[in-house]
């Protein structure tokens, strides 16, 4: 009985901990070129309201005090300027134990052969239509895959942070939804895939920052701190928009203070409700509490 006692009077306490609540996502692909696919949004994991993929809910981090995470916000990947380079993957973002894909980079045309198949990612990237190109997957509990462009068809959407990315039917398949999150303080949409172009038609993107295809001009970027998708270059020759860049949002009690380090880019309003939200909009760095 003794002992038990000394042994719990000499027992080492739990270090006190912050609870963090995060939307992370990745920088989207971008599009392809000359009436090329959709770029694929980049990967999106969330604690708040949704996340991407159709995946469970995340569950918050329990995070030291004075101690640094690293925190990287993905930069969108270039669009397509020829017709044998497909768009570029987008870039990861961390926070961190939590990483998000980048997003998939889209297929180019008019040539034949590989570039027409678009690449793999958060969300993957759609192909370059009446072709054998194939569609990019998506990274599960993040994002979906890009649609579909078979012979005979238009180009597909880039797949979305909510839903695959449309297939080319008659025209030209939009980018797949977003999704949308709460966790700023006000619902904003996020991860939507970039729209494909054919015969002169641009398709929309998707909700959530994916720009549109081009009608007969370039196509339209993916939203900055989006993570959209890029939208494909309209006919002859026309370039593709680039993905959006991705963003990290941390929501915790207003009890704890944040400290940004160098090379971060972000901001921490009053608090409201009881919790204080950072928002990282660029760079790489680590992020510590006190």
């Amino acid at each position: 009985m003794i002992g038990n006692i000394v042994a719990g009077l000499f027992s080492t306490p739990s270090p006190p901990t912050v609870t963090a609540n995060y939307l992370v996502i990745a920088g989207g692909g971008g599009g392809g070129h000359d009436e090329g696919g959709g770029g694929g949004a980049g990967g999106l994991r969330c604690t708040v309201g949704s996340t991407g993929g159709g995946g469970s809910l995340e569950s918050a981090l329990s995070l030291a005090l004075s101690t640094n995470y690293t925190v990287t916000v993905g930069g969108g990947g270039a669009g397509s300027t020829t017709s044998d380079v497909k768009g570029s993957n987008g870039n990861n973002s961390v926070f961190s134990t939590i990483t998000s894909t980048a997003g998939g980079g889209a297929g180019s045309g008019p040539g034949s052969g590989a570039f027409n198949s678009a690449n793999n990612g958060g969300s993957g990237g759609g192909p370059r239509g009446n072709r054998s190109g194939t569609p990019g997957t998506g990274t599960a509990n993040q994002g979906f895959s890009g649609g579909t462009g078979p012979i005979g068809f238009p180009s597909g959407g880039g797949g979305g942070a909510g839903a695959v990315g449309g297939n080319g039917t008659t025209v030209a398949g939009p980018g797949g939804a977003g999704i949308s999150t709460s966790i700023s303080g006000s619902s904003v949409a996020y991860g939507g895939g970039g729209g494909a172009a054919w015969n002169g038609v641009g398709a929309a993107g998707g909700t959530g920052g994916g720009g549109a295809g081009g009608s007969i001009g370039p196509g339209t970027n993916g939203t900055p701190n989006r993570g959209g998708g890029g939208g494909a270059g309209g006919p002859t020759g026309n370039n593709a928009g680039s993905g959006g860049s991705g963003i990290v949002i941390i929501s915790y009690p207003d009890t704890f203070t944040i400290t940004i380090g160098a090379g971060l880019t972000g901001s921490t309003p009053a608090p409201s409700g009881g919790f204080k939200i950072t928002t990282i909009t660029a760079g790489t760095g680590n992020v510590s509490w006190v």
